[in-house]
């Protein structure tokens, strides 16, 4: 299923990139693809042609680009429906198409040497609904989920960044909106909210130095 907060963009330290990626790809292999209502099949079809076009457009910009496709990369047109190739690619964080949604299983790999550019990569794009830090060190979490770390409306720690905003408050920032659904304030969208006093001393407090006789 292809989500709003559907990972787009996975930020790779130096060191571990490489060894990653290959288990990343193994994993990609395992996928199976077909009508979900049969056992073990993890992805169906888009919803309509037009997203198999935004797909198919997708790859073709990642290779105008400068980035390479390391897995998948097809639509699978033999198939009757929209089907298409779960995408794993290799890409500079700044990439024009890196920065635009396109609603399709395209995942976006970028290495990086420093988190303090990682977090600034994640915050340049123009959307911002969900994200997730995997660390072990609570320095890093803390400086995450803190006023220098992501900018989303959801921010996870070890945690993807769909699946576990069930029963939070769901929704996101920038481009994404700043409206929220459900969470312990939901209530409060279904009513017409004011702000009421009533004063009972007698005395109304006037502007300084004027008086009212």
């Amino acid at each position: 299923e292809i989500r709003s907060s559907t990972t787009r963009r996975l930020f790779l330290h130096a060191d571990i990139h490489d060894t990653f990626i290959e288990r990343l790809i193994k994993a990609y292999e395992q996928i199976k693809i077909g009508n979900p209502l049969e056992s073990g099949i993890l992805c169906g079809p888009l919803h309509t042609k037009q997203s198999v076009r935004a797909f198919e457009q997708g790859v073709e910009d990642v290779k105008a680009q400068g980035g390479k496709i390391l897995h998948g990369g097809n639509a699978l047109h033999h198939l009757v429906g929209n089907f298409v190739e779960p995408t794993i690619t290799s890409i500079a964080h700044d990439a024009p198409v890196v920065h635009r949604e396109i609603f399709a299983p395209i995942l976006h790999t970028i290495k990086y040497d420093d988190i303090s550019e990682a977090v600034a990569w994640n915050n340049e794009v123009g959307q911002g609904l969900s994200s997730s830090l995997f660390t072990t060190s609570p320095e890093k979490m803390f400086n995450w989920i803190g006023p220098e770390g992501s900018d989303c409306g959801i921010v996870n720690v070890n945690i993807p960044t769909n699946g576990a905003e069930i029963g939070g408050a769901f929704g996101g920032e920038k481009e994404t909106g700043g409206g929220r659904e459900s969470g312990s304030t939901a209530w409060q969208q279904y009513m017409r909210r004011q702000t009421c006093t009533i004063n009972y001393s007698g005395m109304l407090p006037l502007a300084q130095g004027i008086k009212f006789e």
